[in-house]
C-alpha cells in the first residue's frame, strides 16, 4: 500500500511539471531568441528597408550587417562589390524610415583617423554624422571607413551613394555629401566625378584635388571652411579652388549673386578655434560639425 501511494505521488507530481512546462510555453515570457536585441533591429533596418522584423534579421546578399553600435550608429556595414572590393560604413537609420516616403541621405567622409585600418568605429570620434540628424529627422546619416582618400575611395564613396539611392527610398534632391581632412580629398574628387549626384558639398579643413570644372558644369554648391593657418594644409588650396571656381561661373554668364549662392569660402581665425578649446586649426576642424550655420547651409540645399 504503502509503495502504491508513493507511486501516485510520483505520477502526481510529474503532471503538474508538465503542465507548468506547457504553459509556460504557450503564454509565458518570450526567451532572448524571440526577442530581438536592439542591435538586431538596427540591423533589420539597416538591410531590409521598409519590413517588420518578426524573425531574425537576415542582410541581402552584397551587404554584411555590422552587430556594434555606437553613438546611434551601426559600425562596420560592408557593401561587397565586384569592382572595388569591400567598402565599410557605419549607418544611421531613423526608426521611422519605413519606406514608404523618400528620406534625405548625408554621407560623411572623416579623415584619417577615421579610414578603416584605424579599427571599427573609429569613424565615429567625429561629430558630423551624429550632428545632422539634428538638421532633418527623416535623414538616413552614412559615415564610411575608406582605405585611403585617393581615386578608389572616391569611387567607392559613389558605389556606395548609388546603392542606397536603387536600394532605399531617398529623395535625389537632399542627397548631400562632407569631406573632413583626407576625407575632403576624397570629396573634391568625387566632386570631380559626379557631382550631379548630391545636392551640396562640405568641404572642412582640407585641400582641393579634384576637376573643377566637371564640378562647375553640374552647378553643385559647395562650402569651403578652414582655418586661414591650418597646420596641416594651409588655406591656400581651398582658396585657390575657390578663385578658380568662381571664374568658372563668370565665364558661364553667371552673376555675382549666383555665383555666391553656388560657392562660399569660409576661413576661419584662431579666435574662432580658441573659443571652442581648440589650439590646433586643423584639429578644431572638428568644430565646424557643430557651427550652425556651416551645418545649417549644407542642409538647406
Amino acid at each position: 500500500m504503502l509503495r502504491w501511494k508513493k507511486n501516485l505521488l510520483a505520477l502526481f507530481l510529474l503532471g503538474i511539471l508538465l503542465c507548468l512546462a506547457a504553459c509556460g510555453a504557450a503564454g509565458g515570457a518570450p526567451s532572448a531568441s524571440q526577442t530581438p536585441s536592439q542591435a538586431e533591429e538596427d540591423a533589420f533596418h539597416a538591410s531590409e528597408p521598409g519590413k517588420e522584423p518578426d524573425t531574425a534579421p537576415t542582410a541581402p546578399a552584397d551587404i554584411t550587417v555590422g552587430t556594434q553600435v555606437q553613438r546611434g550608429f551601426l559600425n562596420d556595414n560592408i557593401l561587397h562589390t565586384e569592382e572595388y572590393g569591400d567598402i565599410h560604413y557605419s549607418s544611421y537609420i531613423p526608426e521611422s524610415y519605413d519606406g514608404s516616403e523618400p528620406y534625405a541621405l548625408f554621407i560623411t567622409l572623416p579623415g584619417w583617423e577615421g579610414l578603416y585600418f584605424q579599427g571599427v568605429g573609429a569613424n565615429m570620434a567625429e561629430d558630423f554624422g551624429t550632428e545632422a540628424p539634428k538638421y532633418n529627422d527623416k535623414m538616413i546619416v552614412l559615415s564610411t571607413q575608406l582605405n585611403d582618400w585617393g581615386e578608389t575611395s572616391a569611387d567607392m564613396t559613389i558605389a556606395l551613394t548609388e546603392y542606397f539611392l536603387a536600394h532605399y527610398n531617398i529623395d535625389p534632391e537632399k542627397v548631400y555629401l562632407h569631406g573632413m581632412s583626407g576625407g575632403g580629398e576624397t570629396g573634391s574628387l568625387v566632386m570631380g566625378k559626379r557631382p550631379e549626384l548630391y545636392a551640396a558639398y562640405l568641404a572642412t579643413s582640407t585641400r582641393w584635388d579634384g576637376d573643377l570644372e566637371v564640378l562647375a558644369q553640374a552647378k553643385t554648391p559647395v562650402y569651403l571652411a578652414i582655418g586661414a593657418e591650418d597646420s596641416y594644409y594651409g588655406a591656400g588650396s581651398l582658396q585657390q579652388a575657390y578663385g578658380t571656381l568662381r571664374e568658372l561661373y563668370k565665364q558661364q554668364g553667371l552673376t555675382e549673386e549666383e555665383i555666391d549662392r553656388l560657392v562660399v569660402l569660409d576661413v576661419k581665425d584662431q579666435a574662432y578655434f580658441t573659443q571652442r578649446g581648440y589650439t590646433d586649426q586643423h584639429a578644431g576642424g572638428l568644430a565646424f560639425a557643430h557651427d550652425g550655420a556651416v551645418m545649417g547651409w549644407l542642409f538647406s540645399k
